[in-house]
């Protein structure tokens, strides 16, 4: 995991330019306004142009970043930061430092926009919430730097603001020497291109490790856009042989195919509903308490309840899954899918283009190959019986092989394929694969609870598994591929099936749509909040709330002193984003943001009563001080990098870039109505108007989390679109009963 977390820490690099800019901008402003006779709206104007820059950018970054990969995007992110100082270092005029800060602004919105998917997208789901988490914590970084910079430049006789936005050049070029040849492209980009080999390269990078066929074979999986998804429970044993008089059993149960050569077990399923489907904290989706309540946040809390409070920290499905019911021997494994000659693997899996170079002209499957005789059953299974059936001459069965390893996808997520047969209408049988997402469930066994599981009467020599499963149609084995690649599932290369360009119609699909319901909405309402309007005017709020009078005794003017207040704010800002890193990962991101939010109301509530109430000078300017500080402090912990880590995790590979510039837009049209707007709510209601407003927001925001926002922690981002898929479709019958 060390080469995720470097290249998450270097991505995030420009977070830390967008933090030095806010931060920048807030104190140079006032050196701007006496500098070049600003009015107010002028003055609002060249605050709000970098938004107005990142807003407009971002408008076509998701879909150009879908098109040509997160990699070039960031590098051209850089490349504008660097310009940008310059041509506010040089501005003459308030015109040429609007295009500056224009410029600026298209630097930040490829930032905010992609480094957040660029991180979700390279991180294994353990630690993806620490590391994405990571942005907030260096956007931090930047603006403490930046007020302290600014604090020491304000001591002087003549302050230049010209150079306090010009220092942001030295940063940037750290970051263009980052981008351009250190950050590689990400592997779940590359996997949607059909750049196969690439991608495994980049994962062994990543993960420190040579076998990855199990996330590869994760990551093709995710390029599927919605389908029919259908929840089931199975008991799940090791894949043993079985002994004489054991024939009539077998018909009750199948083979499931794991992504390595030879690793199977045998699943018996569990009559009835999934106890996915229907136990949560909040009660069964039938009959819940809270009708408001969004099924798909249910469905979610049922997973998350079986996971330990001490949060994931590595695949807890099987923890040794290869040890324990690997069958096969690793000598003849096969963990080269994706090489470019599959001579001698059978002629079913042979292609015209099999033996060229190119990544588009791979054909592999994504489960192992057998022996040949296995395949030829597997795909024209035997009228008499299925082919999960096959014993004895199968390398799937022969026993006394090493172990595999752990294939698990994380957050105790196992990724399997079902050979399912139904009868046609010509009397013949028909079948095809059924892709699996496995979710651990309690080891049982024939002393323990499995006698009590209906319909689990599967013998329980060793230790079994009750485990829920999404079941679904593989991404690349399609109905309408089936008649033409007859194998298994992704037979079909990536290439082949890839998307030239936004896939705009999946927009329309369920789940695609009840991911942007809670993407947009939580983005609408963290700006309406208030964070960014406050970060931007922090010096001026604390000089109108009489900050001055704490530091008299130094001899600090007006201005130094708002600024060293502002330094210290952002000071404890970071060990607060350092507390919720932790968390991220362990309490999840909608506990932290049900416990943060009310003591974001709390601290605003306080605020206003505070500039109503007269309390005397000093009294007035330490309440207005503290709960500025509590109110950033609670801010960055939660509501500050959890909307954007949402956004992230919710939305299939292909539309990605797409969905999360939608709901960067609605980010960035907030941030420009509240920044722009700012000054004149400052002179007309005054600053307990302000913090009233953002008050009965976050009353809001908190009533949006409680129903509509999902936990996400430690699930893969594949099994996360799943499951709103799922959702999508339960909260449709749920609304049509």
């Amino acid at each position: 995991m060390k080469g995720a977390a470097l290249v998450a820490i270097a991505a995030t690099i420009g977070n830390f330019l967008q933090g030095w800019d806010n931060a920048t901008i807030a104190g140079a402003i006032v050196y701007i306004k006496k500098d070049l006779a600003l009015e107010t709206t002028v003055e609002g104007l060249v605050v709000a142009m970098s938004l107005i820059g990142a807003t407009a950018i971002t408008t076509c970054s998701g879909a150009i970043s879908d098109w040509l990969g997160r990699r070039p995007m960031l590098i051209a992110s850089s490349i504008l930061y660097f310009i940008s100082s310059l041509v506010m270092l040089w501005s003459p005029n308030v015109t040429v430092l609007c295009i500056g800060r224009l410029l600026d602004g298209f630097g930040i919105g490829l930032a905010v926009t992609l480094v957040p998917i660029y991180i979700s997208e390279t991180a294994p789901s353990e630690i993806r919430g620490l590391l994405n988490t990571l942005p907030q914590f260096t956007g931090s970084g930047g603006m403490f730097l930046s007020y302290c910079m600014i604090f020491g430049m304000s001591l002087l006789d003549s302050p230049s603001w010209r150079l306090m936005l010009g220092v942001l050049s030295i940063p940037s070029l750290i970051y263009i020497v980052f981008t351009i040849f250190y950050l590689p492209e990400s592997p779940r980009w590359l996997v949607s291109k059909g750049k196969m080999i690439e991608a495994k390269k980049v994962l062994q990078q990543l993960r420190g490790v040579d076998d990855v066929s199990g996330e590869m074979a994760l990551l093709v999986e995710g390029l599927g856009i919605g389908g029919e998804t259908s929840i089931e429970e199975y008991i799940i044993g090791p894949a043993y042989e079985l002994q004489d008089g054991q024939e009539d059993s077998e018909k009750d149960r199948i083979r499931l195919y794991g992504p390595d050569k030879g690793l199977s077990w045998v699943a018996k399923p569990v009559e009835g509903q999934s106890s996915l489907g229907l136990v949560s904290r909040h009660g069964s989706l039938a009959n819940q308490s809270m009708s408001l309540m969004d099924p798909l946040v249910t469905l979610f809390g049922s997973v998350h309840e079986k996971l330990p409070e001490t949060g994931s920290t590595r695949s807890m499905l099987f923890p040794n899954f290869g040890s324990m019911y690997s069958t096969a021997d690793t000598r003849v494994k096969h963990d080269h899918w994706d090489e470019e000659s599959l001579q001698g693997q059978g002629e079913d899996y042979m292609s015209d283009a099999a033996d060229a170079d190119s990544d588009d002209n791979l054909h592999s499957p994504l489960i192992s190959r057998q022996t040949t005789s296995m395949e030829k059953e597997m795909v024209h299974p035997a009228s008499h019986g299925s082919s999960l059936s096959m014993r004895g001459h199968s390398t799937l069965v022969e026993g006394g092989g090493e172990t595999v390893g752990n294939t698990g996808i994380g957050g105790g997520w196992q990724l399997a394929w079902k050979w399912s047969e139904k009868e046609g209408e010509d009397g013949k049988k028909e079948g095809g694969f059924k892709r699996i997402y496995l979710h651990e469930g309690v080891p049982v066994s024939r002393r323990g609870s499995l006698v009590s599981l209906p319909g689990a009467d599967i013998p329980a020599e060793d230790e079994v598994i009750q485990a829920a499963a999404l079941v679904s149609q593989p991404a690349l084995y399609s109905k309408e591929l089936m008649d033409k690649y007859n194998v298994g599932p992704a037979m079909v290369h990536p290439s082949e099936t890839a998307s030239k360009g936004p896939v705009w119609a999946a927009l329309l699909e369920p789940g695609v749509k009840h991911a942007l319901i809670v993407g947009v909405g939580i983005q609408i309402l963290q700006q309406f909040s208030g964070i960014n309007g406050v970060l931007y005017y922090t010096p001026q709020i604390l000089e109108e709330a009489g900050v001055e009078v704490l530091l008299s005794n130094m001899g600090l003017g007006t201005e130094s002193a708002s600024f060293l207040i502002s330094a210290f704010t952002t000071l404890l800002m970071l060990p607060c984003i350092g507390v919720a890193m932790r968390l991220m990962d362990i309490s999840g991101r909608r506990r932290l943001l049900l416990v943060t939010i009310p003591v974001l109301i709390v601290s605003l509530t306080i605020l206003v009563i505070g500039n109503l109430v007269s309390l005397g000078t000093i009294v007035h300017a330490v309440i207005s001080t503290v709960c500025v500080v509590v109110y950033f402090c609670c801010f960055v912990m939660a509501y500050g990098p959890i909307p954007n880590i949402l956004c992230s995790e919710i939305f299939p590979t292909r539309v990605r870039g797409l969905c999360i510039a939608i709901c960067a837009l609605a980010f960035w049209i907030g941030d420009i109505i509240v920044t722009y707007s700012l000054p004149v709510l400052l002179t007309s209601i005054g600053l307990a108007g302000i913090f009233g407003i953002f008050a009965v927001v976050c009353l809001v925001s908190w009533i949006f989390v409680f129903l509509k926002v999902p936990e996400t922690k430690g699930m893969p981002l594949e099994v996360i679109t799943e499951f709103f898929s799922v959702g999508a479709r339960q909260a449709a019958e749920a609304k049509s009963d």
